[in-house]
């Protein structure tokens, strides 16, 4: 199973919009409301979706199910690490850690086996990803490391649910309906844990003065995910969770003109890493069969 050109596009669109959202969220002033009126805009979208398109099959459940929960875990992991550190430093750990696992656990999981080139290229890019992470060196302190630990336990969950909604959509039989039901029932949880820690004094304030901002982050967060997983219904996991995780680049961009962070010449060598691992994985003199 390759990856159409078209397909490819699409899902480096989808990377861009991943990479918009978390820098919204980052920017905010309580990410944790920020990530629960996100997801929740995200569950209401689905909702005129949910008529018109089938019903994930019964084998999907399971998959649809599984996927809540690790999203949930992501989540958690995800504003721990945006807490601790930058846009541009935990961002590209987590997204760089989740195509390695994907393409190491997707020949054994969805009988998809790369090829030698295919296998050098997404290990090319998986480590020019996680480079743009260390532009300043390694940590040397806990609180230097607290981010890297959240950053790396999100990216576990990065390839969990990649997989998981892999094979969950494929056994749906119909993408569109499997993606709807998903941000249906994913999106309601960040925000119940924020009514409940923040109190329903602080999030209705927030809800009418920042309504607007999570509206525009849930349509960004549910139309580039969509692209993402109907993506992974027609192509290789590995290959489209390879392609999608050079959000990192948009990041790093992100994180320097908006958010003022740095960037530098170690973390610019990385992203040649990035483009070498994509052209290894992608361009037809390079692959082989998966």
């Amino acid at each position: 199973m390759k990856v159409d050109p078209t397909v490819a596009a699409l899902v480096l669109f989808a990377a861009l919009l991943h990479a918009s959202w978390n820098a919204i969220v980052k920017s905010d002033r309580d990410r944790l409301m920020s990530f629960g009126l996100v997801m929740m805009a995200g569950s209401l979208i689905a909702v005129p979706v949910l008529p018109v398109v089938a019903m994930p099959g019964a084998a999907a459940w399971p998959y649809l199910i599984a996927s809540v929960v690790v999203h949930n875990f992501y989540y958690f992991f995800l504003l721990r690490a945006y807490a601790h550190g930058d846009l541009s430093h935990v961002y590209p750990i987590a997204r760089g850690l989740g195509p390695l696992l994907v393409a190491v656990l997707s020949g054994r999981l969805a009988g998809e086996y790369l090829s030698f080139a295919e296998s050098a290229g997404v290990t090319l890019l998986s480590i020019g990803i996680a480079s743009l992470a260390f532009g300043h060196g390694l940590p040397r302190n806990s609180a230097e490391w607290k981010p890297v630990l959240y950053a790396l336990g999100t990216g576990v969950c990065i390839a969990g649910y990649t997989l998981v909604d892999g094979l969950g959509v494929r056994a749906s039989g119909d993408a569109i309906g499997y993606i709807a039901w998903l941000n249906l029932l994913e999106g309601p949880w960040v925000l119940g844990a924020a009514l409940w820690w923040r109190g329903r004094e602080r999030v209705v304030p927030y809800l009418r003065a920042y309504w607007w901002r999570g509206t525009a982050g849930g349509i960004i967060a549910t139309l580039g995910y969509g692209i993402a997983i109907w993506a992974m219904s027609v192509g290789a996991l590995a290959h489209v969770a390879a392609l999608r995780e050079t959000s990192v680049l948009f990041a790093a961009v992100m994180g320097t003109a908006l958010l003022g962070e740095g960037f530098g010449r170690r973390r610019i060598a990385a992203a040649v890493l990035v483009v070498a691992g994509l052209l290894l994985m992608n361009l037809p003199l390079f692959r082989g069969s998966v």
